[in-house]
């Protein structure tokens, strides 16, 4: 388990298994909807980031009716929510996980680029 699936168990008080699926499909859901450049950049520095998105991306991805009625209304971090509520997460702990997630990319890829990241996708910054 690396570094940033350790913590966020660790700091959000999930078990790691949750964890290390969250953050990939957190970190999946920010390289398909963030600015291409900035996110790439942002998830090379994270050690072991690109494994989690190659391993979750596609997780969640076709969710059934709720899925398909946030995707049509502009989806984006409410979808995600959903899905991350799939794994049995709550409103605080997907919270706590972002913040986590969006704190460990700060030290290993600078402000700069995550707020760039952040700043990409629409109502990301009020979760994190």
């Amino acid at each position: 388990m690396n570094e940033l699936v350790s913590r966020v168990a660790d700091n959000v008080g999930i078990a790691p298994d949750v964890a290390e699926k969250a953050v990939g499909m957190m970190l999946g859901f920010l390289q398909r909807e963030a600015d291409d450049a900035a996110v790439a950049r942002m998830i090379e520095a994270i050690p072991g980031a690109p494994e989690l998105v190659a391993r979750f991306n596609g997780e969640g991805k076709s969710g059934g009716m709720l899925s398909g009625l946030l995707s049509s209304m502009g989806g984006g971090v409410m979808a995600l929510g959903q899905q991350l509520m799939g794994l049995g997460l709550g409103m605080g702990e997907i919270t706590s996980l972002a913040r986590e997630t969006i704190a460990v990319a700060r030290e290993h890829a600078g402000s700069d680029t995550v707020d760039e990241v952040v700043n990409s996708v629409p109502g990301l910054s009020q979760f994190v």
